[in-house]
């Protein structure tokens, strides 16, 4: 790690964002064997028991050396979100203040610190008919219809080329009548402020995180990613959040004989490199006050 690490103060929880492949992982643990401490998964993809290769969970050997929690817990096909998250986070935080160990929590998923350090709104859940509605008018129609049909403060704020995030908003529209924006902003107080934390993000170059990108999902490749995604290819749903993992629709294609190796191999790298991009993206607006680290 090139950028220098500040005093961490070996009694506060510890958060770790960044872009993917910056090193977050092996930053996390690294502090929990010098310091102690738990760690504590915050990446949206990590979370589901199918993917370890392809979502870059830690190895075993690694998660034998500190306790790890929340990772891999959730099987396809159950619901998880933001919500799920920072109810599982909360007994891990009540823990520490009663004396458990200190949680280093890392991940790539700003929308999970977000509401960690920010606060959650409390949306009330989705009635699976209007999941069901947003699913079929995505289907025929594609997110931009959805997103013409947001109220103007949501619309200006959700991320347009994110069609999860715009699902959901329309989702949060229909279901209660009020628009997302207006349910955020009456958002109750953060679990964890940044001031009762030592908040660290990985700033890596461009370039520098291209190059691991590429290198690491053809170690993935190498290490058995295609046999995790034949795993899944009996119960495989393209619109399922676990099937987000980056790589696992291209190489799905490649094993159903749509795309050659190579090309679903480049194609996963690209769409890979894109979400860093928005990672990057999302820390420079959402983490000015986060202590930045530099990578090469």
């Amino acid at each position: 790690m090139q950028g220098k690490l500040p005093e961490i103060d070996p009694n506060l929880p510890v958060l770790i964002a960044g872009s993917t492949a910056s090193g977050k992982s092996a930053l996390a643990l690294e502090i929990a064997r010098d310091q102690g401490g738990v760690v504590v998964n915050a990446d949206a993809l990590q979370v589901w028991s199918c993917w370890r290769l392809l979502s870059a969970r830690p190895s075993v050997e690694e998660e034998s050396q500190a306790p790890h929690l929340l990772y891999g817990h959730k099987a396809p096909g159950e619901d998880y979100s933001v919500g799920h998250w920072l109810r599982e986070v909360a007994p891990i935080l009540a823990a520490h203040r009663a004396g458990g160990p200190r949680p280093i929590i890392v991940g790539g998923t700003g929308l999970y610190f977000a509401a960690l350090t920010e606060g959650l709104a409390e949306i009330p859940a989705t009635p699976p008919e209007i999941r069901a509605e947003a699913d079929a008018r995505v289907a025929r129609d594609g997110h931009a219809a959805l997103l013409a049909e947001l109220d103007a403060a949501t619309a200006a704020r959700v991320d347009p080329l994110n069609p999860v995030r715009v699902q959901r908003a329309w989702e949060v529209q229909r279901a209660t009548g009020r628009g997302l924006t207006e349910w955020q902003d009456d958002t109750p107080p953060p679990l964890l402020p940044l001031g009762a934390c030592t908040p660290l993000v990985l700033a890596a170059g461009r370039d520098w995180l291209a190059n691991r990108i590429d290198r690491r999902f053809e170690a993935m490749i190498d290490q058995g990613a295609i046999d995790e995604v034949r795993a899944v290819l009996p119960f495989w749903d393209s619109g399922a959040l676990w099937a987000k993992a980056h790589g696992a629709p291209e190489l799905v294609a490649f094993l159903q004989g749509k795309l050659p190796l190579e090309a679903a191999i480049a194609r996963a790298q690209a769409i890979t490199r894109q979400y860093a991009k928005r990672q990057r993206t999302w820390s420079r607006s959402r983490m000015g006050l986060w202590h930045k680290i530099a990578c090469p």
